[in-house]
């Protein structure tokens, strides 16, 4: 087998690791699932993704077919950066198909959804680096060393032949794999009918051969009128939980729903009012979001890598890039049956176990599909940078960063639907039917578990709204929401976490996530009466060129 640029480096320092792994690469021996773990096994519901292909031309199915060839070799690539080891060889050593549909996924032998764990014999546990740094690296070596492109999004850290961290550029890491890639988009390229399209194609490729995405990302922010879209290269940095600094590879393939967009539309121009009524002081929301943000609603037809990996995305906001999004702002993009698909099989029977009955009717998919709207939107407000000269929020709060922007984005999100329905801006639903359905949405997301950034976002709410009766629990478990409590709360945790993000307290976010980024005792009981209901955790997909009926 032809060895990556990678392996072939490490080979020379001596060190043919996975990726710092002080274990040599082998194929695993046969292995099996642990008992505890047999219940768990049907956690995630199948989806078929589909979509209506035809208003399409022939070379934009063609492209479609590229695009997802592509995805392919991103979905190999982020095999390499979560787990490490051959993903042929490891899936071929678990004999039960069902262990195996599992495994693979999850993306290796670590149960996503349950912080991390291991789920088949004889496996270590899951490095919080994962595959990005070396296995024997602690947190205070890292921080400690000087070396080029140390909090680099696009590099790998590894020890060089005097043991000694370095780094080395995902290019030049996965030189064979992104080069394939970047052929592939520069195929499809010349079937896109769309111009803006074809050139963000072509630009995406040189990004991912260079390592510099940010002309890239400005191009797919300029994108307008386009059909189909994806969103391709190492983008979110959630896999590495030691610092939150690297980017794992991820793809998505998606079909715009052009007339859902139109109705989406008008909300992105709200940003800069709704910013400068934020429940906080001035200092903390003197950044002007991006005017040129635009929102819409899409079907996706593909997800590979990071994005399919256990809990599925269903909302994206692009880019992360700060500067793009002080410029340009940034791109929502709604996956409307990826969505409905989650509503259907999970919040309904959710509400219906844990709601209380006179409630129940408030729990509504048109509230669920505005608070995960509004949730991206909100990644726009708010603050980036620290006001202190700390630098970046994302940077100053290291691996607790994603987890409090997906709260901040949250509360925010509750905020922005409050103020347009004052305005009357939104005219579907009540205030009463978006907390519920906001509610109900914690018990479906909490259950993703401790290792997830959205996962530690829902607890740090669960139990800041329970500490402030935002919500009320009965002796039968069954939970109701008090509207003007919870708007109280709302604003009152919007106020701490951007306070938190724009003086860069790591200590101050740090001991929030102890205190309570936590599953305390009912609400575990809670989880495991959905468990008992045999709710699916998650979805989990039928995808691809046959079931598209594309060649």
């Amino acid at each position: 087998m032809k060895l990556s640029k990678l392996a072939s480096l490490l080979i020379i320092a001596g060190t043919l690791t996975a990726c710092g792994d002080n274990k040599t690469i082998t194929p695993p021996a046969n292995v099996s699932l642990l008992p505890e773990y047999q219940d768990r096994l049907n956690i995630y519901k199948t989806v078929t993704l589909s979509a209506d292909l035809s208003h399409l031309s022939t070379n934009q199915k063609k492209m479609l077919s590229l695009l997802i060839e592509a995805s392919d070799i991103i979905d190999d690539l982020f095999w390499q950066q979560a787990f490490g080891q051959d993903k042929t060889s490891f899936l071929a050593a678990i004999n039960d198909d069902k262990v195996r549909e599992f495994a693979r996924i999850n993306y290796g032998p670590w149960d996503r959804l349950n912080g991390d764990k291991a789920f088949l014999t004889d496996t270590a546990a899951k490095s919080p680096g994962a595959q990005f740094y070396p296995a024997d690296m602690s947190k205070a070596e890292f921080e400690k060393a000087s070396f080029d492109d140390k909090n680099g999004l696009y590099s790998l850290v590894m020890r060089n032949e005097n043991g000694e961290l370095s780094t080395i550029a995902f290019s030049e890491a996965y030189s064979e794999e992104i080069n394939r890639i970047a052929v592939v988009l520069e195929k499809a390229a010349t079937f896109a009918d769309d111009k803006e399209f074809s050139n963000y194609l072509n630009m995406r490729a040189t990004a991912l051969r260079n390592d510099d995405f940010q002309a890239s990302d400005l191009a797919w922010m300029d994108m307008k009128n386009n059909p189909i879209d994806i969103v391709i290269g190492p983008i979110e940095t959630y896999e590495d939980q030691l610092f939150g600094y690297r980017a794992a590879f991820e793809s998505y393939v998606l079909i715009k729903d052009m007339s859902w967009s139109e109705k989406l539309s008008k909300y992105a121009n709200f940003l800069p009012e709704l910013q400068q009524d934020l429940p906080v002081s001035k200092e903390y929301k003197a950044e002007v979001p991006g005017s040129d943000a635009d929102l819409n609603a899409y079907d996706v037809i593909y997800y590979a890598g990071h994005s399919n990996a256990g809990g599925k995305t269903i909302a994206i906001n692009l880019p992360n890039d700060e500067q793009v999004q002080l410029e340009k702002g940034t791109r929502r993009l709604q996956l409307k049956n990826a969505m409905r698909a989650k509503f259907d099989a999970i919040m309904s029977p959710i509400a219906e176990t844990l709601i209380v009955p006179e409630q129940r009717k408030n729990v509504t998919f048109t509230a669920f599909f505005a608070n995960t709207m509004f949730h991206e939107v909100a990644h726009g407000l708010g603050i980036k940078n620290t006001i202190n000269d700390k630098g970046s929020v994302r940077q100053s709060l290291k691996e607790h960063a994603s987890a409090l922007e997906e709260g901040k984005a949250d509360v925010l999100g509750l905020y922005m639907i409050r103020q347009l329905l004052a305005k009357n801006v939104i005219s579907e639903g009540t205030l009463e039917d978006y907390y519920t359905t906001f509610l109900t949405g914690i018990f479906r997301s909490v259950r993703f578990g401790a290792s997830s950034a959205h996962g530690k976002a829902n607890m740090v709410r669960f139990n800041y709204f329970a500490e402030h009766d935002a919500f009320s629990r009965d002796e039968q478990g069954l939970y109701s929401v008090n509207v003007e409590k919870m708007t109280a709360a709302i604003d009152s945790l919007s106020e701490l976490i951007l306070m938190l993000q724009g003086n860069g307290d790591y200590e101050g976010v740090d001991k929030l996530v102890a205190k309570s980024g936590v599953i305390k005792p009912n609400l575990a009981k809670d989880l495991a009466s959905l468990e008992a209901a045999k709710i699916p955790v998650d979805i989990t997909f039928k995808q691809g060129k046959k079931v598209l009926g594309l060649k």
